[in-house]
């Protein structure tokens, strides 16, 4: 367990979920698919997805802004802005750039981050070491993607997967024993070729780019993708309760990513948890990328389901192929 002077934690949270639902029932009348298959082989039931007009960048504003009501803290206060996101805007400028100018927050540094699903932990890694280092006060940890612009809907083994959201947490230094405990994140480049979007004109020119090869879409090994899931999520949570000392009974409330329902219930298991202390929405958003466990995270907030002092773990993976997890000791 870090021995910091100062301790990050989680002053408040806010999240944005798009109105229009996408259920399982209408995706059968679009791909070759059916609920019970979608229901038994993932969990999720419906998706929020986002209208053409709606993006990340707004997503992520809305997100934030409610976040910065939860806190108390004013836009101005903010010293750094981090958003994780697979699906910017543009380019450049970064979405974290964008939200800055949206919320008014003129004295914050601000960008990207890009590790897919686990993207909400790393930023909360990176946002700790800067206020435990002293360097900043108050940073706005974001993740936000709109999947949804980048599914290829004719392919039903992803497309019933992913829906969009965004949510928002302010980090700031929080007393005594309180706060962040400590992340664990991790990377395999190796595994980089089952999960991946190709467009990039450093690769292929504009020119080349042909729809054929969906280079605009999401391209997924979903076996391979499942059997790296399964496995990476004992060994985030086993590292993680090991560098706080801590044991699964020790856990009070559990959110892993909201990916596939069998790959949480044998989390589940092997950690002994019981249902009470486990957090799932998947049946309402399904993959909502980094914004998945932050959306969360926001609900059990917001919900009462959470108190001071207790200890929340949050296990995530994702493209890269990246892993994540923290335990934060609950300090509101």
């Amino acid at each position: 367990m870090q021995e910091n002077k100062k301790r990050a934690g989680i002053l408040g949270t806010g999240s944005y979920l798009p109105d229009n639902i996408l259920t399982n029932a209408e995706l059968e009348k679009m791909v070759d698919t059916s609920d019970e298959w979608i229901t038994t082989r993932t969990g999720i039931k419906e998706r929020r997805i986002a209208d053409k007009s709606v993006t990340t960048s707004f997503m992520a504003t809305a997100a934030a802004k409610k976040a910065l009501e939860d806190s108390g803290i004013a836009a101005d206060e903010i010293d750094l802005i981090i958003v994780a996101t697979v699906v910017p805007d543009m380019n450049f400028p970064s979405t974290a750039c964008m939200v800055q100018a949206n919320i008014g927050a003129k004295n914050a540094a601000a960008f990207d981050i890009e590790v897919g699903c686990s993207g909400f932990i790393y930023g909360l890694s990176i946002a700790q070491q800067f206020i435990c280092n002293g360097f900043y006060k108050k940073i706005l940890v974001i993740a936000a993607d709109t999947l949804s612009k980048i599914t290829n809907w004719k392919d039903r083994n992803t497309c019933v997967l992913f829906g969009d959201g965004a949510g928002a947490a302010v980090i700031g230094e929080v007393e005594g024993a309180y706060g962040i405990l400590n992340t664990y994140i991790g990377a395999d480049g190796e595994g980089g070729k089952h999960l991946f979007m190709p467009s990039s004109v450093s690769v292929i020119p504009p020119d080349e780019i042909t729809d054929k090869d969906n280079f605009y879409t999401i391209h997924m090994d979903g076996q391979e993708i499942f059997k790296f899931a399964v496995k990476i999520i004992n060994t985030a949570s086993d590292e993680i309760l090991k560098k706080c000392g801590l044991k699964p009974e020790d856990i009070d409330m559990f959110i892993p990513h909201q990916a596939n329902i069998r790959i949480i219930e044998a989390s589940m298991k092997r950690l002994k948890l019981s249902k009470e202390k486990v957090y799932i929405n998947l049946d309402k958003y399904g993959n909502m990328s980094a914004a998945s466990i932050i959306v969360a995270l926001d609900e059990v907030n917001r919900n009462g389901m959470i108190k001071r002092n207790d200890n929340i773990l949050m296990v995530a993976f994702g493209a890269g192929l990246t892993w994540g997890s923290v335990i934060i000791k609950w300090a509101k």
